[in-house]
């Protein structure tokens, strides 16, 4: 889905969302389509489910994101730092 189409859908809410489709441009990543995973109450339960469904699937890029953005304006943000290796 667009992000259009999901504001449509889902006014007014807190979403765990997926880039199904995405590209980078100028250190912004344009999500292109994305699909909703879930949906939350407020933005401190959306944050843990982002967590839970990361550590399930670490290699997926998810979003927590609020439908009253018209428009997403997301920056590339390069980490540096130590890995944690299997467990």
């Amino acid at each position: 889905m667009k992000w259009q189409d999901i504001r449509e859908t889902y006014p007014n809410q807190w979403l765990l969302v997926e880039a199904v489709k995405a590209h980078s441009e100028q250190g912004k990543r344009i999500l292109e389509e994305l699909t909703v995973v879930n949906t939350f109450p407020d933005a401190r339960t959306a944050l843990k489910g982002y967590t839970q469904f990361h550590e399930e699937a670490p290699d997926r890029e998810l979003f927590v994101l609020h439908t009253d953005r018209e428009t997403l304006d997301i920056t590339e943000r390069r980490w540096i730092g130590i890995r944690r290796g299997p467990q």
